[in-house]
């Protein structure tokens, strides 16, 4: 007699037919997308490739109208507090409150993402403790460096305990010493929790280099998904040559110059708006 299998854990993250549009435009055209548990995943692409507006449909920032979204098997559009619990978020526009102390602004992400009362103020203490910045937890965040500002935008998305992290260009305007350090913080926390994380990035070495698999965005569809080596090995393979390509080669061959998807003046200035903050 045998037994019944329980049914295999659902994904972090589902996308199936999600299309979002801004009036005629449309951001994401039917994106079909799987992140599984416990993965660090890069969605990678231009800009105006769709990856934004598709991480604030998962987040439930935007309505899902055409296609499904799920995390953890919880739908975001019927479920939607159930999904938030689930998530940490770093958006790509800072959300670190200049005035307030390092301490103080973590502390309102804990009371915004209703962490229990007499919860907080260890929580709070573990997720500066987790990216290293408790010893200037009392000082205003104006004073932080940008890889410290970006330091403790990621405590303010861990300190809820997010089964998923979810992290938007959470990088960029860094050097390279502070890009590192994100990511070693990163690395830590995930080894420590077993959190998933997916992220955006434009540096193709930080996808190489920490991401278990990519997705390659172009005109709101992912056109090339696997592990990095299998994306370098795959390009290889068509070229016909023994040369093993980089992940920058591999984004050009999906997404070509890139140029005729810009974002738009609204993203190209929020981003170099952030670039300056922290840099």
């Amino acid at each position: 007699m045998t037994r019944p299998t329980d049914p295999p854990p659902p994904d972090a993250v589902t996308c199936a037919g999600l299309v979002h549009t801004f009036g005629e435009t449309r951001a994401v055209d039917g994106l079909d997308l799987s992140v599984r548990p416990g993965e660090v995943f890069g969605l990678l692409g231009p800009n105006g490739a769709g990856k934004t507006t598709a991480i604030r449909c998962l987040t439930t920032l935007l309505p899902v109208r055409t296609g499904t979204v799920s995390v953890f098997g919880h739908d975001t559009t019927g479920e939607r507090m159930a999904v938030r619990r689930l998530l940490g978020y770093v958006p790509q526009q800072l959300s670190a409150d200049s005035a307030l102390t390092g301490r103080e602004n973590v502390a309102l992400f804990a009371r915004v993402f209703d962490v229990p009362r007499r919860e907080r103020g260890e929580r709070v203490t573990q997720a500066l403790t987790a990216v290293g910045l408790a010893d200037a937890a009392e000082r205003l965040a104006g004073t932080y460096s940008g890889g410290m500002v970006r330091r403790l935008e990621l405590a303010q998305a861990l300190v809820s305990a997010p089964r998923l992290l979810i992290l938007d260009e959470p990088t960029i305007g860094l050097d390279p010493i502070a890009r590192t350090g994100v990511w070693e913080h990163i690395n830590a926390v995930r080894a420590a929790t077993g959190m998933t994380v997916l992220v955006t990035t434009h540096y193709m070495d930080e996808a190489d280099q920490y991401c278990d698999r990519v997705g390659l965005m172009h005109r709101g569809r992912v056109r090339a998904l696997g592990t990095p080596a299998e994306l370098r090995r795959g390009l290889a393979d068509r070229r016909g040559t023994d040369t093993l390509p980089t992940l920058e080669d591999v984004f050009r061959d999906v997404a070509g110059s890139g140029l005729d998807s810009g974002g738009g003046f609204r993203d190209v200035r929020s981003t170099r708006r952030t670039a300056r903050r922290v840099g």
